[in-house]
Formats: C-alpha cells, sequence, structure tokens
C-alpha cells in the first residue's frame, strides 16, 4: 500500500477543542452528527434559514457565522464553493484575525487553490475532502463503516496541521473503520480530480443517454419508457455502479454476458482516443484557471448560462418523457 494511505488517527487533538461546523447542509449534517457522537464539541455556524432550523431540531447549538468562528478554535467550512469566499471575508477572516492560532478545514480545494480565499499566516489550512455525498456518508456511518477522503495542507502554521487533518479524517468516521481510506493529497488535486470527473465522463455519459434515447425513439420507433428503462430508472446502471464501487471496473464485468462483455470493450477502445482528447483539453483548462474564470464570470452575470442550460435540458424529449414515466411510476 502506498505510503500515502492513511487509515486511522488520533481524534485526541481535537478532543479539548470547540468545532464549528459552517454550513449545515447535505455535508454539514453529515460531519457535525457524526463528530458528535465521537465526542466532540461542535456547534453550528449558518444563516437564519431552513437549515438553521434543522440544526436546531437536531439539538445543536447553533449561531452566526461570525459568532461561530468566536466561540470556535477549528470551522469547517462547508458552504458552496461559490459562496466559500464572500462567508470567508465577511464573517470569518475578522474573527480569526483576533486569534493566536486557527484550524480552517476545507472539503473542496477549489478556492485556495485558485486564490478565491488567502487564509491569514495564523491559520493551518487543511482539506479534509469525502469521496461520498452526505447521505452516503450518514448511511455508511450506521453500518460502522468508513469510507474514501483526501487529505491535503495548504498551510501549517502550528507544525500540525497534517495532524489536525487526520483528526477530522477520524472525527467524521472515514477511517479508523471497515472501508475507510485517507489518501494524502492536496488543494490543488483535489480540485483538479473533483472538476475533471464533471468535465469529462459525467457529461459525456449525459450525452451519450440523450443521443441514444433520440436516435432509438426518433429512428427505430422504440417507445421513450422502455428506453428510459433500459437506460437507467431500472436501476440497472446504479447496480453496476455498485459493483464498481466494491470489486471494480474489470472485475464486475465479469456480471456481464459475454456478449455485453465483448460489446463494451470492443466499442470502448473506438471511444477512447477521442474521449481522451477531451479529457486532456479539460484537464489543461481547469489546471490553468480558465475555466475558475469562465465559471466566475456566468455567476457575476447572475449565472445566465447555467440558467439557460437547465432550461434546455428541461425541455428536452428525454426530460419530458422522463418526467411522464415517473410520474406513472409514482416517483414524482
Amino acid at each position: 500500500m502506498s505510503e500515502k494511505a492513511v487509515f486511522d488517527a488520533d481524534i485526541t487533538l481535537l478532543k479539548d477543542k470547540v468545532v464549528s461546523i459552517i454550513g449545515y447542509g447535505n455535508q454539514g449534517r453529515a460531519q457535525g452528527h457524526i463528530l458528535r457522537e465521537n465526542g466532540i464539541d461542535v456547534i453550528i455556524g449558518n444563516i437564519r434559514d431552513e437549515y438553521w432550523d434543522q440544526a436546531v431540531k437536531d439539538g445543536f447549538k447553533v449561531y452566526e457565522i461570525d459568532d461561530a468562528i468566536r466561540r470556535s478554535q477549528v470551522a469547517l467550512l462547508l458552504v458552496p464553493d461559490e459562496v466559500a469566499p464572500d462567508v470567508y471575508y465577511k464573517k470569518i477572516e475578522p474573527e480569526v484575525r483576533k486569534k493566536e492560532h486557527f484550524v480552517l478545514d476545507f472539503a473542496s480545494g477549489y478556492n485556495i487553490m485558485y486564490g478565491f480565499i488567502k487564509p491569514q499566516p495564523n491559520t493551518d489550512v487543511i482539506l479534509v475532502a469525502p469521496r461520498m455525498i452526505g447521505r452516503g456518508i450518514l448511511n455508511l456511518h450506521k453500518q460502522k463503516r468508513g469510507y474514501p477522503v483526501l487529505l491535503g495542507v495548504a498551510q501549517d502554521s502550528s507544525g500540525k496541521a497534517w495532524d489536525y487533518a487526520k483528526a477530522i479524517a477520524k472525527g467524521i468516521g472515514a477511517i479508523g473503520l471497515p472501508g475507510g481510506i485517507a489518501i494524502k493529497s492536496s488543494f490543488e488535486e483535489e480540485t483538479l480530480l473533483d472538476l475533471l470527473t464533471e468535465h469529462s465522463w459525467a457529461p459525456l455519459l449525459i450525452a451519450a443517454m440523450q443521443a441514444y434515447f433520440d436516435v432509438v425513439t426518433e429512428e427505430y420507433g422504440v417507445s421513450p419508457e422502455a428506453a428510459i428503462l433500459e437506460l437507467y430508472a431500472s436501476g440497472e446502471l446504479s447496480d453496476i455502479a455498485k459493483a464498481m464501487a466494491e470489486i471494480g471496473l474489470f472485475e464486475q464485468m465479469k456480471f456481464h454476458s459475454r456478449t455485453s462483455q465483448y460489446g463494451q470493450f470492443t466499442r470502448a477502445r473506438k471511444f477512447y482516443n477521442r474521449v481522451k482528447e477531451i479529457v486532456r483539453e479539460e484537464a489543461a483548462r481547469i489546471w490553468s484557471g480558465e475555466f475558475a474564470r469562465e465559471w466566475s464570470l456566468d455567476q457575476a452575470f447572475g449565472r445566465v448560462v447555467l440558467q439557460r442550460l437547465w432550461k434546455i435540458m428541461t425541455s428536452s424529449k428525454l426530460a419530458k418523457a422522463e418526467d411522464r414515466l415517473y410520474r406513472q411510476l409514482g416517483r414524482r
């Protein structure tokens, strides 16, 4: 096993600290619950919205974000990437300036890699990035199982930044349990991997499904319902993905017929060179900061492109047929 792999850690470093969860959304709720179960003094920092109400209902002490930072020595910044800089400079940094030392944990490398957030010199800047959605984290925790995270250190003010990163990974239930592993990584590596997923195979999957649906329904008269069930609505795709996670990409192919194996392997070679070139281009745009500039520009203009694409996608024949089918199935 690589020396970068971490399977357990000492959580003691957090035991005498107050840890604030900034943003009680998908990740915030999951990580907050598990930290509390592991004996850590956890408070929540949030704006007054439905997530504030949920945190109160869940039994947490909830404060305005600046007040939560004032009361804590460690903070997990778990708000969306596009919101985080505003939250940091308006609510977090003024309080951190008053402290001798502070630990600021990120679940995404984005804002540090691109310089949208530049923490104060008295701050340990660490990355504990779960490779799992919040609901998945909680489900695994109920089964007493861990999950993968990436760890990184961008600034080591105390000399203990890596220890804090590992302690948080332990505290949120990622390591120290069966199936748990932390990989020593970096803010840059996490950002590249995360964004490249969103710019390569994930959009390729959407495009392939749309093309498949249009061809079989428009050119071969296949019923939309049958096409969508074959594509993803049956749940077979999620079972295949689960098998990939459990035994690997190629081992799970043994669960497919030989006809399926032959078709997938031969056509994978057909697509490979074209797809690799797109992946290479997208990786370069992410690494250079071009994508960050593009996305920031769209945000500055009110997310015009994102909203327009949502309208185009949800007006497609596939989206309309899916809505009809899912209503018939009682899923909507």
